[in-house]
């Protein structure tokens, strides 16, 4: 657990992608099996460990220590998991060194553990563990690590350390498990490449880069074909040998979620496309807004219900494989072709085709970018007609062209402590924006952000919110927020919808702080129905 801890340590430390892939690299080389193979599944999200609930570790920790010490002491902290490692005092005679248990010791015994045991296994545990191996279990028993770490960049450091392609990776990624004893030997160059039963694996996604200043200059417009740019989320549908499976951009297997989209797939292959909520264009229906699709997001089961008030579908980009045929090397009209043949044979409640947008400069399609034909759309894919599919982001072959940030002023409301290197910090802010109610100016919550500031602006945040404090509901902090008293912040975010699950009757899609307007007063923020005019008429 120690060399399990001290990486965690390390990682939650170190800034830096390539230092935390090396970091990642070494430990995976030096550490045996199955302690490393536990480590990629914590680390990765996913281990399928039963997680302990926050208050039976109260209970423990309320056996040993007051209760007032412990809310201060949790108060000062922020961190549930850090403040009883921190806190967590071992019986009378428990002072002799203690042998370090392995990983796969502590994962055995909490598997085979049953119900009525767990009270006593973690007490037992945090009894026989040390300093940061505690904290470790307990992120690990908690299931939320917050080190920073991608399971891309996990499975960056595991080519590093196998010296092999990330791609080889993410495709036997899904067909292998934890401890993934058949993974290791291969990457230590002492086993044959694992070889996989299930044929409808997760394939690296082809990635465009943004369009910068002068990129358009010396390209030929004629070379390209534009997509518009849809406001779902990114998928992969793999149909192969009577296995379905859809997979979100990262190769998180979603299956779960959208059981209409794999009854659906009446067709052997492997589509990339746009996961929406809504009707097709092959309906006749109006596609619905990201809010919506969140309705379904990260569900183990959904309803009948939910099937039917939010009904999913695949809007398609690309055709990968062509039954069991690799169609990848050809050229994007070729696999457009095939896949335009294969949706015109699909379900069209579930299926379309992304349509083309026709144009002959860039500068027509600069204001059809700017000005869309429909909400859901934010932006322009340009991709070279004669361009293969290949893994990543190389530049020259995708392009994708976003319409401008929304920019509203905000007051801060409300705060929270962050989490992992930020769980000192008060770095989780809810924004509002000013309103009418009863005869009367208020303001109203219109949305969260957490990031988008730089350190140095944190500390300015973090400092207003400990000096501006009117009340405490919890763990979030009310800040005073008046006409002439407040934190007014500039919130940049990709969209904004009607919502029914929010009091402003909105939500923004990806928000984040752009700027803190120190120059301005509260009552020079931004009205609701500012907002409301950027959605349009309902």
């Amino acid at each position: 657990m120690r060399a399990f801890a001290e990486l965690l340590d390390r990682l939650v430390l170190t800034p830096q992608r390539n230092a935390k892939i090396m970091l990642m690299a070494d430990y995976f080389r030096n550490t045996p099996d199955p302690d490393r193979g536990y480590a990629l599944a914590a680390i990765a999200g996913t281990l399928t460990l039963k997680t302990v609930k926050p208050n039976v570790l109260r209970q423990l920790v309320l056996e040993r220590m007051d209760e007032v010490l412990f809310r201060y002491s949790y108060d000062y902290v922020g961190d549930l998991a850090e403040t009883i490692s921190l806190v967590w005092e071992r019986p009378p005679g428990g002072e002799m060194p203690l042998p370090d248990l392995s990983l796969s010791t502590v994962m055995h015994r909490l598997e085979t553990a049953g119900r009525a045991d767990v009270h006593g296994l973690v007490r037992n545990l945090l009894d026989q563990l040390e300093g940061s191996s505690r904290f470790a279990f307990l992120k690990l028993i908690t299931g939320g690590l917050r080190i920073g770490v991608s399971a891309r960049l996990v499975k960056q450091a595991l080519a590093d350390m196998g010296n092999v392609d990330i791609t080889e990776i993410e495709t036997l990624w899904h067909g292998l498990s934890p401890p993934y004893t058949a993974l290791f030997p291969w990457l230590d160059g002492k086993a044959d490449k694992p070889e996989l039963d299930m044929p409808a694996v997760f394939h690296a996604v082809m990635l465009a880069t943004p369009v910068g200043d002068n990129d358009l200059a010396s390209l030929d417009p004629k070379d390209f074909a534009a997509e518009w740019k849809w406001d779902g989320i990114r998928v992969q549908l793999a149909n192969l040998a009577g296995t379905r499976r859809l997979y979100s951009r990262s190769g998180d297997d979603i299956s779960a979620a959208f059981p209409d989209i794999l009854e659906a797939a009446d067709f052997e292959g492997i589509i990339d496309g746009e996961l929406l909520v809504g009707g097709t264009m092959r309906t006749n229906l109006a596609t619905r807004t990201f809010s919506d699709l969140q309705q379904r997001l990260n569900r183990k089961t959904v309803t009948r219900k939910m099937l039917e008030d939010y009904p999913a579908f695949i809007r398609g980009y690309d055709l990968l494989f062509s039954g069991r045929r690799d169609i990848r090397p050809e050229s994007f009209l070729t696999r457009r072709a095939e896949l335009s043949a294969l949706i015109d044979k699909a379900a069209p409640s579930h299926f379309d085709l992304s349509p083309l947008v026709p144009f002959s400069s860039w500068e027509e399609l600069d204001r059809l970018r700017t000005d869309p034909p429909d909400p859901v759309i934010e932006g322009i894919m340009l991709k070279r007609l004669d361009s293969p599919y290949t893994s990543g982001r190389s530049k020259g072959p995708w392009f994708k062209w976003k319409r401008e940030p929304y920019n509203v002023d905000a007051v801060l409301m409300y705060a929270q402590r962050g989490h992992g290197k930020r769980s000192s910090y008060y770095s989780d802010f809810t924004f509002g924006v000013w309103t009418e109610s009863d005869g009367r100016q208020v303001l109203v919550p219109v949305g969260k952000a957490y990031f988008g500031f730089t350190d140095a602006e944190l500390e300015v945040l973090d400092r207003y919110v400990r000096n501006n404090t009117v009340e405490r509901f919890g763990p979030v902090r009310s800040i005073r927020a008046e006409a002439d008293h407040g934190f007014v912040v500039e919130v940049a975010f990709e969209g904004i919808n009607f919502s029914s699950r929010h009091k402003s009757g909105v939500a923004m899609r990806f928000p984040r702080i752009s700027r803190l307007r120190t120059d301005k007063l509260p009552r020079d923020a931004d009205r609701l129905e500012t907002l409301l005019a950027m959605i349009g008429p309902a």
